[in-house]
């Protein structure tokens, strides 16, 4: 029953933008901290971004650079990425993830920290 859903992805030209959003049904959006991860054919899923239950922490990966922008919208039980100036090494699959173990054995930059994922939408950034 617990869905997440994302959207959002498509092809684009580096230094454009496009916004992410990841619809969750089945669980109370307001007890996951909320997190964002990219992967790559034949390479290891790897942290983005993650906001808390509140949406007061917020962390990014460094080599975001302070391009993305993750957000959370308790009324629509959306969490959002927006993604500006992308490059084309930030062409990956994107996934959606929620976190209900706060403080457990694993770190938000961890996959092992995220108890539910979304299957992904594709974001290709073209030269």
């Amino acid at each position: 029953q617990v869905q997440l859903v994302e959207s959002g992805g498509g092809l684009v030209q580096a230094g454009g933008s496009l916004r992410l959003s990841c619809a969750v049904s089945g669980r109370t959006f307001s007890s996951y901290a909320m997190g964002w991860f990219r992967q790559v054919l034949g390479k290891e899923r790897e942290f983005v971004a993650v906001i808390s239950r509140s949406g007061g922490t917020i962390n990014y990966a460094d080599y975001v650079e302070g391009r993305f922008t993750i957000s959370r919208d308790a009324a629509k039980s959306t969490l959002y990425l927006q993604m500006n100036n992308l490059k084309t090494k930030d062409t990956a699959v994107y996934y959606c993830a929620g976190r209900t173990d706060i403080g457990g054995r694993y770190a938000y930059i961890q996959r092992g920290a995220y108890v539910d994922w979304g299957k992904g939408t594709q974001v290709t950034v073209s030269s």
